[in-house]
């Protein structure tokens, strides 16, 4: 087995071991389809989050099947190896090769995964699968267990039941080991070039897109393979839209950037959020605003350590930023009466933050039997308050569409966290000197 893949292998014998405490039975985990973008061209590949959690195999048109108990099987259904279309498409492992490489017990074609299912699921006690995730997927598993259902008067047994496989794979990945980790630092670092980059570009009558060209150079140019999601490049009023995409409008001088981008790096996600003005200067009522959600974004990070329940750091958050929005006139009452009645959701309308890793908004659970998750060392999740403050009558009009979040990578340690994305500017001076020095 190449060294490289020893941790995707520790993964599998992990969950064949949860799999065999539980009884027994037999896992299936494809990998994602290849989708056709237009006629005969696809989509660019990626596969399915929890195969490429169990495997690091980058092909289409792949499997994983996990046979747990007394004698347990980690076993890959892949392509055949064929010279002919590796002319068209590329380089192909084929079974063997994979088996060795990746660290299965043993691989073959995928042709012939129908059949050999057919026998791996006879007198298995359950099958693990992800049910709804894929309605091709829950059709061939049901033909599958029909068929062994029709063996039945030879004595073979099909399983009584199917579990969620998510829902056990969803625990693990919630824990990042140190192969994960060391990704995700990597992924942060990448980020944080380009954030850098896109701040020392941004000028006046320059267009969004152009911003977002260059986080795609620096991206690439840090060898991530590709953005982890569609950046937000949102200047001016377009920052208090938390999901623009469009990315198509000219920047004016004296409005804000917001930019929510962050690539992704063999399959694990950064996600990170800068706010800074597009001439370089904040103005008097964009420092009060920014100074407010910066308060608000370290509040949150200095209530985010192990121990600590999932909703600790968003209610650390609001009481700061309800706070400053009476004290700029945005709300007008108490900070008691704001927070009960929830009039600070008028310009903070998210979560601070989401689970991190393979997915952007990662696996897992954020309640458990009605109680807010406490965070547990491993653990990696964003931290991204916000303030969005659209134009209104009772609004004064120097906060008018001024937008702001500021989002990091945080990573749960023995005795806090640590902010992975760190290096990436956000307190006014040191953006501000950035930019001064990009155009000195």
């Amino acid at each position: 087995m190449n060294p490289n893949f020893a941790p995707f292998h520790s993964r599998r014998q992990r969950l064949l071991e949860t799999l065999a405490r539980r009884g027994g039975g037999v896992a299936i985990i494809p990998t994602a389809a290849e989708v056709t973008r237009n006629r005969d061209t696809h989509y660019p590949f990626r596969p399915d989050s929890y195969f490429h959690y169990l495997s690091g195999f980058p092909e289409p048109e792949a499997v994983i099947v996990l046979v747990a108990g007394d004698t347990p099987r980690s076993l890959l259904f892949c392509r055949s190896k064929d010279m002919a279309r590796e002319i068209w498409d590329g380089f192909r492992y084929g079974p063997e090769a994979a088996a060795d490489e990746f660290g299965f017990d043993a691989a073959h074609p995928v042709a012939e995964l129908d059949a050999q299912l057919t026998e791996l699921l006879a007198n298995q006690p359950a099958v693990y699968f992800a049910l709804g995730h894929d309605p091709a997927w829950d059709k061939r598993l049901v033909d599958t267990l029909n068929r062994v259902r029709e063996q039945v008067r030879t004595g073979i047994t099909a399983p009584a039941s199917i579990q969620d496989l998510h829902a056990e794979l969803d625990e693990m990945r919630l824990i990042k080991d140190s192969h994960e980790v060391l990704t995700m630092r990597r992924a942060a670092a990448i980020s944080d070039i380009g954030h850098r980059r896109a701040m020392q570009a941004t000028r006046p009558g320059m267009h969004e897109y152009e911003i977002e060209a260059e986080l795609l150079h620096a991206f690439r140019q840090g060898g991530a393979q590709s953005p982890a999601y569609p950046a937000i490049v949102a200047g001016g009023a377009n920052a208090c839209v938390l999901h623009y995409v469009s990315n198509a409008c000219r920047l004016a001088d004296g409005d804000l950037l917001l930019i929510d981008a962050g690539c992704e790096l063999d399959g694990y996600a950064s996600d990170i959020t800068r706010t800074f003005p597009v001439n370089g200067r904040f103005s008097g009522p964009q420092r009060d605003v920014y100074q407010l959600v910066l308060a608000a974004q370290h509040a949150a990070i200095e209530a985010t350590a192990p121990g600590v329940g999932w909703n600790i750091p968003h209610d650390a958050a609001v009481a700061v930023l309800a706070q400053g929005m009476l004290d700029l006139g945005l709300l007008s009452g108490t900070l008691d009466g704001v927070l009960e009645s929830g009039d600070y959701r008028r310009f903070y309308m998210h979560r601070t933050g989401h689970w991190l890793g393979l997915d952007v908004h990662d696996a897992g659970d954020y309640k458990r039997d009605g109680d807010w998750r406490p965070l547990r060392e491993g653990m990696t999740l964003t931290v991204e308050p916000g303030c969005y403050i659209r134009p209104a009558d009772d609004v004064p009009e120097a906060f008018w569409n001024i937008g702001i979040r500021i989002e990091d990578d945080v990573l749960i340690t023995a005795d806090g966290c640590d902010i992975l994305s760190a290096a990436t500017p956000k307190t006014i001076d040191d953006i501000e000197a950035l930019m001064r020095d990009a155009r000195s």
